[in-house]
């Protein structure tokens, strides 16, 4: 299909990008991730999620859609949201469902929640990746109270992140905070690196665990 260009423009038509243009086709429905992946949102497979894409992306990824005074990330959310897990003295493996809690935006988007709430085919496909995400580096789809206190935690740092950078009260009741949140600017790169370090430890401490049995 091509779709005429407005009127006094200097291009003709604009071509349909799923057909081939310039004699290369155009990869349809395709992600090209930092690993260099081409990732299918739509039909996402399991071994083409790698925890290097999903710790780059949301480094590089404003939370609040860009509207606090100064960049914090999505992946300083999830460093945070894991952190406060331990702090908390909840198992390795809570932490770690909290340090990728989000790993689904790195191959879609963040996404407000007054507005994500209302697209439903949105939450269907973050669903089903970020329950194949949960399963390929936890084992499981976290369930019940295990999921209850991924959200609380979740929202608890959702919470002191807008008191902090809006000075904004999002519940009426104060959450429980046993960590000491840092909202300071940190380099991608630095996200980056923490990121995947809290995802080694804590792979380890699981390995270290189930040995044991």
């Amino acid at each position: 299909m091509k779709y005429l260009a407005g009127k006094g423009s200097r291009m003709p038509y604009i071509f349909d990008v799923s057909k081939q243009y310039g004699g290369v086709q155009m990869k349809k429905d395709c992600l090209t991730t930092f690993s260099k992946v081409d990732f299918n949102t739509f039909e996402p497979e399991e071994d083409k999620i790698r925890i290097e894409d999903i710790a780059h992306a949301l480094s590089m990824m404003t939370r609040a859609n860009g509207h606090f005074p100064q960049f914090f990330s999505v992946g300083q959310h999830c460093i945070q949201c894991c952190r406060e897990a331990t702090a908390r003295n909840y198992l390795p493996q809570t932490a770690l469902a909290c340090l990728l809690h989000d790993g689904s935006e790195a191959y879609l988007a963040d996404i407000t929640r007054p507005v994500k709430k209302n697209m439903t085919m949105y939450l269907q496909i973050e669903e089903q990746l970020q329950h194949m995400i949960y399963t390929k580096f936890l084992g499981y789809v976290p369930e019940g109270e295990e999921a209850e206190l991924i959200t609380n935690i979740d929202d608890s740092c959702l919470y002191y992140e807008f008191l902090h950078f809006m000075d904004e009260k999002m519940y009426s009741v104060e959450p429980v905070m046993v960590s000491t949140p840092s909202y300071e600017f940190q380099p991608m790169a630095d996200v980056e690196k923490e990121f995947l370090s809290l995802f080694e430890e804590l792979k380890e401490k699981i390995r270290e665990e189930e040995s044991k049995k």
